[in-house]
């Protein structure tokens, strides 16, 4: 058995082996390496977060998330009686700070692009419309039905396209225009059977509604125009937004907060809340950055719609013929809107130039989005 082990075939076929294993530790090595590498510039890591999470996984992404936090949230604030809403938006943005210091330390997190490159004041005015979309979402949440706050987002949709024609001359196109108005019409008919006034709650959802569009053009427009990525972005900001939310607590949370019970059930369901929260932020920052503000807000008319007429089809509810027919022509929209935005992709010509071409994917998504046209002017874009 020995002579046989010594044997120069068999020491060759074990040299072999002995080789290949240290060629894919090798190439493991050099994939981690480049991974590195990557995320050590803002520029390799903007190219890593188009490659893995495109228009279509990160809308995809923020959809399902979207769905859930929704539902737990509302089971917070009701259910379990946590009344603090801005104290909720606290922790969650606490958890997300504490996660991303865990990725900084294991220089897992994205860097950010050179300082000089994007004003403070701009990612100031990001940390400030984001303490105060995310907290008076929730208090809105906490104190009208689910119906009332899909319909105050109905109002984003056209701040968002007014805000992006003063400050960025991106204009709309008529198609779109009819497009969007047929889903903000559908939703408004679709949700028209839930909706529970409550004055001081219908109040904080219009104060909601504008915090609400900025926050979402300077998520999309510093992610495509300034070279951020999602992470590094809320790693910058969450310090700001966590300041201001301190500030927002004594006007808009009731007192008793120490008295609250803090149980094992209730204490699971408010950090599976705060996961969620963190999980939001990030995929919709994502989507953000791969689409824009407006195609972000038809997606959540678009889930609105889903889990109504899911509910009708799959667990047999019956919201009323009424609702149905609202959402399959805010659907109806929806499908317009995004064969519109695929025809704008298909005539947009593809021109980059060499300097350009590390952020060609950023670019052509943006034009898919937006029908930009570069002619080497300052001109209007349109949507």
């Amino acid at each position: 058995m020995l002579n046989f082990l010594i044997r120069k075939d068999v020491r060759k076929i074990l040299k072999r082996k002995d080789s290949d294993a240290g060629e894919r530790g090798r190439a493991l090595e050099d994939l981690r390496a480049s991974l590195f590498n990557e995320l050590r510039t803002s520029d390799g890591a903007k190219r890593q977060q188009q490659r893995i999470c495109g228009p279509t996984v990160a809308l995809s992404f923020n959809f399902l998330v979207s769905v859930g936090i929704i539902l737990v949230n509302k089971l917070v604030l009701g259910k379990v009686g946590f009344n603090y809403p801005i104290f909720l938006t606290f922790i969650h943005y606490i958890l997300s700070w504490f996660l991303m210091a865990i990725l900084k330390t294991l220089s897992l997190l994205p860097a950010s692009p050179p300082s000089k490159s994007t004003p403070f004041s701009s990612l100031l005015s990001l940390g400030i419309v984001m303490s105060l979309s995310n907290g008076l979402a929730n208090v809105s949440l906490k104190y009208n039905s689910v119906g009332f706050y899909q319909m105050a987002k109905i109002a984003v949709t056209p701040t968002i396209v007014l805000a992006e024609f003063v400050f960025f001359r991106k204009r709309v196109s008529y198609q779109k225009v009819i497009a969007l108005t047929v889903v903000s019409i559908g939703v408004a008919v679709a949700t028209v059977t839930d909706l529970q006034f409550h004055f001081f709650g219908a109040c904080i959802a219009l104060a909601w509604i504008i915090p609400s569009a900025v926050n979402k053009i300077l998520w999309s427009n510093l992610q495509q125009q300034e070279n951020w990525t999602a992470l590094a972005l809320m790693w910058k900001t969450t310090p700001i937004t966590l300041l201001f939310l301190v500030t927002l607590m004594p006007w808009l949370d009731p007192p008793g907060i120490l008295s609250f019970d803090w149980n094992r059930s209730n204490t699971s369901a408010i950090l599976v809340s705060a996961v969620l929260g963190f999980l939001l932020q990030w995929s919709g920052a994502l989507a953000l950055g791969a689409t824009s503000a407006t195609t972000h807000v038809v997606l959540g008319q678009f889930k609105t719609c889903v889990i109504l007429l899911g509910g009708f089809l799959i667990f047999g509810s019956n919201p009323g013929t009424t609702s149905i027919c609202g959402a399959v022509t805010a659907l109806a929209g929806m499908s317009v809107y995004t064969y519109l935005n695929l025809l704008n992709s298909q005539h947009q010509p593809n021109k980059t130039s060499p300097r350009q071409a590390p952020f060609s994917l950023t670019k052509s998504k943006l034009s898919k989005e937006n029908g930009e046209t570069h002619d080497g002017k300052c001109t209007g874009e349109y949507v």
